[in-house]
């Protein structure tokens, strides 16, 4: 050997040898190579990574891990190890000194290194226990690539020792001394046989440590007691797999959170660094006061950006997301970008296998290259699909790190912010923030290293092609850069379609809201046709823009597959037409076509990833505004424990945040301990702007407000939780039985409690929607009661209420001997009933105090509160009984008044709690202003009526049905119904269109081999010309094909979507009412809404794609059994694999996502509740346990989604490494078939690359059609439900033109239920009404009154007997000839937004002078004259732009227009001003003269002058006669009504 290298000297032999190792049939290591490289290597990386394991030990949390068998044995083994290597050192010493054998470094320098290795890991044994750490990646693959690169050794010792004993038993042997080389040999095989042994024992993961940092509970999610083997192939996931694939996961089946992803851990670190950032912005202002971010137990609180002083600039979010989580971040980019550049070496191997194959022939290379390439091509693919799994792991758990940090604090932040602030944006807006934002931020985190990866996976693409067509590339380049604007400016036009459907979108859903809200009223009066056509008018629009968004998809796709083709097409014709001497070789064709095809996928991503960025960035100004936004003054209220009163306000001025507009002046204001101060005024006056003052929520300007002692606040609208009522009452406190019953009863919630479906364990809707207005507020005013605070702010609690019940309450509660008699309170009332009570009087007029002091005092100064008690009495709107009460108070008699309330009392305990439709309504007599009742109408919600709902109750326990959440697999008739409403033309046009499309693709790449294969092309342009023509048609073909394969597809999605919106709102509409009651509205209209949107939007993308990408599977198998037919062997076991990991992941992902989504909304609709609650909450000073709420709210979503991105890279890597064997098996069969057509070896290699992702996103996709599939199945369910009686008959035309002429009405025997199993409601009820007779209808709630009307418009049929209308039986016509020939003027006053004119005449059949007429005498005309657009004046949804008597009248009009010979009037209870109600009846008398009249009355003195009266009673008539005749008989029932309502 002339030239030794230093390798050479260093082991005293050869170092490198390429005919040994390379050129050769049996390539084998030199042993310096094995001596030195191999050993040296494993070292290395394991002290380049060492860092690592260090930073787990000290994140670790961790503590002592208990001795035990495995960690034993790895000491054990590991100190094997050390004593072999020490003596390798000492041997070669010793053994080499005796043989007089020179001692090479070799032999001291890798024993060294093995050494210090070997007791670095010894080390890490016992601080791994220490720390808790239970396994180590690190450590792990050091032993597996020890393992690995100690095999060459084994096999040359093994033929050294073979060559040995060979010349030991060999008859002319020369004796040898090999004792040093026997020594090596035994001293290799125990070293070898310990680290298989070290490699087994880290396959497994240690015991669980015993202290942990958080209880383990025995739901511990395995992943953090899983080995690292099992980590990176998520084999500790397979059980939760197999669990949900027998049957439906349910929430106790899923696991706990990692304590790293909880609130706990992940608040604190963001805290901390928000903390700093927010001082380093407000740092120059404040003298460098410094707090360092405080945990105290547990709790995280965040700084005011406001309070250091005016700003310098926004505190931001960035930062603070850099620092807390960058760390994880950055780890997971690196894994990017090992794998990025995993992704090239791919095309390389190919090429190497196409040079193997062509010199097959020629030149035949030895057989185990091939293998070796082939096997090399699966260990790139394996280690891509494992690292890039754990990549996608890491972006997950960041985004969801994040999503965890911004949702609290911005939870923590609406907690505190001021009310000008929080003025400033809508509930929506700011939940909006949490819903969108935060959300946009998690679903940035997957794609934000495509920031930098795109453009460098382009820049390697690139680089790879220059070499491989030099300068041609740029051509195919330009290509793909002059599609990027196309595709670009394509996008923005689809964005604009978006956005239009989206409004038509939205104006559909609303006026479906609307119509659904008001099926009652449409249904009553038939208006449903009008109404049906108007949405399908919008629906005719929507589906307009959907169809110009498929024209302009199918632009997209067609850029998209014409893209990598026309890139090809152009770099290739470039290529040979540029110079004769530029041969299309066959790894040229396809290697190029390989890194085209690597190219496409970060070229489509940019400009997306763009547009995210934008977003994302318009959502941290969004979050930034809102944490940045001020917060309540803490020091807006003292507590200074050594002033006199528990509660006072010095020369308070107050404003509400808008500094030059002062709402208080000039306060001075002391409450003393134990007393009960009132505060009275007229609306407006600033009364409960002082209750705002006391409690910190106003603004002070300037003055003092002192408070001592825990609050409790009663807000004047009851702010209810979706919780039970018992919880809204205990509010976080424990329940005391004793004292909680007698809350109860003091606030006359008992009978309440006794009605509803599970007593106090009922669950209470959003809003408190189940609950009368009434209710709410007593509950309300009961939370604070059971609090036992010591100041108790009360905001006018009793407005809500009747009378007596208010009446019962002051008593029982607030008076003087009530249950807060000891409590210092302060009321804000209406009623002037209670005045007398109180110890002090403050009268508030213009946001002053006007004068203050006991009710005598200021009875005697005749000043504004003299006003105030005159104008209430003058208003009228007292109860006979009240002024009674202030007249007898005026003249200051004793207190021995209270005998004749307790049959008050005791009468409004029968009567008016159980609902809000009592007969003599207490509520529509009640005092308050006007603008206080409009608010209690809604208390009379969209149910039948309350009576009949409490009977449901009764009857259901819930009245609403549990909708069902789908579970387990979609049936087979869902997916034939899609196809059916599809259309068979469109659908096998798709199916076709696709499959010819594939063909076409398929032949363009064997067109390619095969002129890559022909040697002639060469020397004869003519025939190169030929292939590049037809090579060019064969992709143009494909072109044209995808767009109209993508455009079939659209269309026929959206046939689809047409015809099934028209099914559901043509069945929905004629649905009878009974169903409307039990469906909530929200569901329906979700149907309308998202249902049909996934129809139009999601599922045709889905299919088009699912139908690609199985086409391409198929193509796949064809080609790779084209060019190596015995591959089809293989393809039946691989589909086995394939097919069992999708049925295993769609079972559990599919319920995964379900409950994902379920979990998700409560933080939502939590956080809602807490911005409209806040001041409630701020006032019991329980922020701490909302957050504790929303925290565990997080945690609980959290549960279901982590699990759920874990079954998506369970998937990806159980799918990809199906993938990778069909590389393996395809490439192998390819190398060993004695194949001799590299063209087909290379295209079926590169086919087989691809199928790994076709595969992964085939499963995905297919999931995501049987989730969506689900909102064909659900529209079909609603589709098929019971219909109402047909809406015209055939028959319906023998019936005389203008019937009922006569208006003659009769019942005979008739009987009537709300729906099947339920009692009668009327059980055989008889009369009989003579045309032009005035009836009036009275009776308790609940007798039956409301029932007969809506059996007379038969809303609900009959259960027997039959109703006679001009001796026509009404049961024979069709609903909308009954219903239109019959007027009704409803109980609620329902409008529909659109012009004025639409709701008064929606079939447009009436002159304008008719209407003017009909508003004229409806007393309607001045108000129609005085707005601008006159009848085509805009009534916004519910006619919210009109006051409620306005409302009324309206529906008068609607009836004067109609004027039919029979008018139902279900009098209206509590919206009606006296001065209203008298014009109505005014004109009913004069205008409906000859018209027969049914007055269901609420108010018996709007029926005295009727003709005829009804006494309905359980559902039978008690009295029919004269109201004379009835009030003459003092036993009647009719007489003891009239008694009770003052009338005689």
């Amino acid at each position: 050997m002339g030239d030794n290298t230093p390798m050479d000297e260093f082991c005293g032999s050869t170092f490198w040898d390429v005919n040994a190792t390379w050129w050769t049939v049996d390539p084998d290591f030199t042993i310096c190579f094995e001596q030195t490289v191999l050993v040296w290597a494993p070292c290395a990386f394991f002290w380049a990574f060492v860092l690592i394991d260090f930073w787990y030990l000290k994140a670790s949390l961790d503590r002592n891990i208990p001795w035990n068998k495995l960690n034993i044995g790895k000491v054990l083994f590991n100190v094997g190890l050390i004593i072999i290597t020490a003596l390798d050192l000492i041997m070669a010493f010793v053994k080499k000194g005796e043989a007089d054998i020179p001692i090479y470094p070799v032999d001291i320098w890798t024993p060294v290194i093995k050494l210090a290795t070997f007791i670095m890991l010894l080390i890490f044994i016992p601080l791994n226990r220490k720390y808790g750490v239970q396994t180590s990646g690190c450590q792990f693959l050091f032993w597996l690539f020890l393992v690995i690169f100690s095999i060459p050794r084994c096999r040359t010792e093994a033929r050294m020792h073979q060559e040995r004993s060979d010349i030991i038993n060999s008859q002319n042997a020369t004796p040898h001394d090999f004792s040093w080389e026997t020594y090596q040999f035994c001293s290799f095989f125990i070293f070898f046989t310990f680290s298989v042994l070290m490699l087994i024992l880290n396959c497994f993961a240690d015991r669980l440590p015993r202290q942990t940092k958080y209880k383990r509970g025995p739901k511990e999610i395995p992943e953090l007691s899983a080995s690292f083997l099992s980590r990176i192939t998520y084999s500790w996931f397979d059980k939760m797999a197999l669990k949900g694939y027998r049957n439906p996961l349910e929430e106790k089946d899923l696991w706990d959170l990692r304590p790293q992803d909880s609130c706990k851990e992940v608040m604190p670190t963001f805290a901390y660094y928000w903390n700093k950032n927010v001082r380093k912005n407000y740092r120059r202002m404040a003298n460098a006061q410094e707090t360092k971010a405080q945990f105290s137990n547990g709790k995280v609180s965040f700084e005011n950006p406001q309070k250091n002083g005016k700003k310098k600039g926004m505190a931001s979010i960035m930062p603070p997301i850099y620092k807390s989580f960058g760390g994880i971040f950055l780890f997971g980019s690196f894994f990017k970008l090992i794998t990025d550049v995993l992704t090239f070496a791919q095309p390389q191997v190919l090429s190497l296998i196409i040079g193997y194959v062509e010199d097959y022939q020629t030149n035949p290379q030895p057989e185990w290259k091939g293998i070796m390439y082939s096997i090399l091509l699966f260990v790139l693919a394996s280690a891509q699909t494992f690292i890039l799994a754990q990549y996608f792991h890491r972006m997950f758990i960041v985004g969801l790190r994040i999503r965890t940090a911004l949702i609290n604090c911005i939870y923590r932040k609406a907690l505190r912010i001021s009310n000008a602030a929080r003025k400033s944006s809508t509930v929506g807006e700011i939940v909006n923030l949490m819903a969108v934002d935060a959300q946009r931020f998690m679903d940035l985190t997957t794609y934000l290293n495509m920031l930098w990866s795109a453009p460098l996976q382009i820049a390697l693409a690139l680089y790879f092609l220059w070499q491989q067509l030099g300068p041609s590339v740029l051509a195919g380049l330009a290509v793909m850069i002059i599609m990027i604007p196309l595709n670009g400016f394509i996008a923005s036009r689809i964005k604009t379609y978006q956005i239009r459907q989206m409004k038509y979108k939205d104006e559909r859903v609303k006026l479906m809201n609307e119509v659904l809200s008001g099926i009652k009223v449409l249904k009553l009066y038939a208006w449903e046709p009008s109404f049906e056509k108007q949405v399908l008018d919008i629906r005719d629009k929507e589906i307009a823009t959907l169809r110009a968004t498929a024209y302009l998809n199918a632009s997209t796709s067609f850029l998209w597959s014409c893209a990598p083709f026309l890139v090809s097409l152009v770099t290739f014709a470039t290529y040979v037409l540029s110079d004769e001497a530029n041969q299309l070789s066959v790894s040229k064709a396809l290697v190029s076509i390989s890194l085209f095809e690597i190219m496409r996928l970060p070229l489509a991503v940019m400009p997306m990833l763009m547009v995210d960025i934008v977003e994302t960035q318009v959502s941290v100004k969004r979050i930034n505004k809102f944490l940045n936004s001020e917060e309540l003054d803490p020091d807006n209220v003292q507590h200074d424990s050594s002033k006199p009163h528990p509660m006072t306000i010095e020369n308070g001025h107050f404003s509400w945040g808008d500094e030059d507009e002062l709402t208080l002046k000039n306060i001075n204001m002391e409450v003393r301990k134990q007393n009960l101060v009132a505060i009275v005024g007229t609306v407006g006056s600033g009364k409960s702007s002082v209750i705002q003052a006391f409690l910190g929520e106003m603004e002070k300007i300037s003055g003092t407000v002192n408070t001592v002692g825990k609050m409790a606040y009663v807000p004047q609208q009851a702010w209810i939780q979706n919780a039970t009522v018992r919880d809204n009452i205990l509010f976080g406190k424990a329940y005391d039985r004793k004292r909680y019953n007698q809350v109860i009863d003091a606030c006359a919630l008992r009978t309440d409690i006794e009605i509803l479906s599970a007593g106090d364990r009922t669950e209470i809707g959003e809003k408190g929607i189940n609950l009368s207005g009434g209710q709410k507020q007593r509950i309300s005013l009961a939370r604070a009661v059971y609090s036992n605070a010591d100041l108790y702010l009360l905001d006018d609690p009793l407005s809500a209420v009747d009378s007596h019940v208010g009446k019962h309450i002051f008593e029982e509660v607030l008076g003087p001997k009530g249950m807060l008699a000891k409590k210092t309170r302060v009321l804000v009332t209406h009623g002037i009933t209670f005045l007398p009570q109180a110890d002090n009087i403050y009268v508030m007029k213009m946001g002053e105090i006007s004068e203050s002091g006991t009710y005598s005092e200021l009875l005697r100064n005749r000043g504004a509160f003299a006003d105030f008690l005159m104008q209430h009495l003058q208003e009228g709107e007292a109860e006979a009984e009240e002024i009674d009460q202030i007249k007898r108070q005026l003249s200051q008699t004793d207190p021995a008044l209270i005998a004749p309330f307790e049959k008050a009392i005791l009468l409004a305990r029968t009567e008016s709690l159980s609902d809000s439709i009592s007969v003599t309504s207490a509520d529509s007599l009640m005092g308050g202003s006007l603008r206080r009742r409009n608010k209690r109408q809604d208390s009379y919600d969209s149910t039948a009526s309350a009576a009949s709902l409490k009977k449901k109750q009764e009857l259901e326990g819930k009245l609403i049905e549990i909708e069902k959440s789908q579970t387990g697999g979609v049936d087979f008739s869902v997916y034939k119904h899609y196809i059916k409403s599809v259309g068979i033309f469109l659908s096998v046009a798709t199916l076709v269109l696709n499959f010819v499309f594939q063909a076409f693709q398929i032949g363009s790449n064997l067109w390619l081999t095969q002129w890559s294969n022909d040697k002639e092309v060469e020397h004869n342009t003519d025939k190169r010309n030929m292939y590049l023509g037809v090579y060019g048609a064969f992709g143009f073909g494909q072109v044209g094909l995808t767009y109209f394969a993508s455009l079939c597809g659209s269309l026929a999605g959206l046939q689809c979507s047409r015809t099934m919106h028209n099914v559901l709102l043509h069945a929905n509409l004629r649905w009878p009412m009974e169903l409307f009651d039990t469906t909530p509205l929200g569901r329906i209209v979700n149907r309308f809404s998202k249902d049909i949107d996934t129809i139009d939007n999601v599922l045709p993308f889905n299919i088009r794609f699912v139908l690609s990408q199985i086409y391409m599977v198929l193509a796949t198998i064809v080609v790779i059994s084209i060019s190596t037919p015995i591959f089809l062997a293989v393809i039946v076991p691989i589909a086995f694999i394939y097919y069992f990991a999708q049925r295993f992941y769609v079972a559990t992902s599919r319920q995964l996502m379900r409950l994902e989504s379920v979990s998700r909304s409560p933080i939502y609709s939590h956080f809602g509740e807490t911005v409209t609650g806040v001041s409630t909450i701020r006032a019991y000073t329980v922020e701490e346990r909302f957050i504790e709420e929303s925290d565990s709210k997080v945690d609980k979503n959290q549960v279901c989604k982590y699990p759920s991105l874990i079954a998506n890279r369970w998937l990806a890597v159980r799918l990809e490494m199906v993938g990778n064997l069909i590389i393996l098996f395809a490439s192998l069969f390819a190398v060993l078939g004695g194949q001799t057509n590299p063209g087909l070896v290379g295209l079926s290699v590169s086919y087989a690359l691809q199928v790994t992702q076709t595969l992964n996103w085939l499963v995905r996709m297919s999931s995501d059609i049987e989730t969506n599939i689900v909102s064909v199945e659900r529209i079909k369910e609603y589709g098929e439900t019971k219909q109402e009686a047909p809406w015209e008959l055939e028959s319906d035309k023998k019936h005389p033109k203008n019937w009922p002429e006569g208006g003659r009405v009769e019942f005979k025997d008739f009987q009537v239920r709300y729906r099947e199993g339920l009692d009668l409601v009327l059980r055989g009820v008889t009369f009989n009404i003579t045309g032009g007779e005035k009836v009036g209808i009275v009776g308790r709630t609940g007798a039956g009154k409301s029932s007969l009307t809506l059996a007379l418009f038969r809303i609900i049929e009959a259960a027997g007997g039959k109703i006679m209308i001009d001796g026509i039986d009404i049961a024979t016509m069709g609903l909308h000839m009954l219903r239109s020939r019959l007027t009704i003027i409803p109980q609620d006053p329902v409008l529909f937004s659109g012009s004025l004119r639409s709701n008064l005449d929606p079939f447009e059949v009436k002159t304008d002078d008719e209407i003017w007429k009909a508003l004229e005498l409806s007393h309607l005309k001045a108000f129609a004259k005085s707005l601008t657009a006159g009848l085509n004046h805009e009534i916004s949804e519910g006619g919210e732009n009109l006051s409620v008597g306005q409302r009324q009248l309206v529906c008068l009009a609607r009836a004067l227009l109609r004027k039919t010979k029979v008018l139902i009037l279900d009098e209206a209870t509590a919206a009606v001003d006296l001065e209203t109600d008298d014009l109505i009846q005014k004109t009913i008398r004069s205008e409906f003269k000859e018209c027969t009249v049914l007055t269901i009355a609420h108010r018996l003195n709007t029926i005295m002058d009727s003709d005829k009266v009804i006494v309905l009673d359980k559902g039978q008539i008690t009295e029919f006669a004269s109201p004379t005749e009835l009030l003459g008989d003092p036993k009647s029932a009719f007489y003891s009504m009239a008694k009770d309502a003052n009338l005689v």
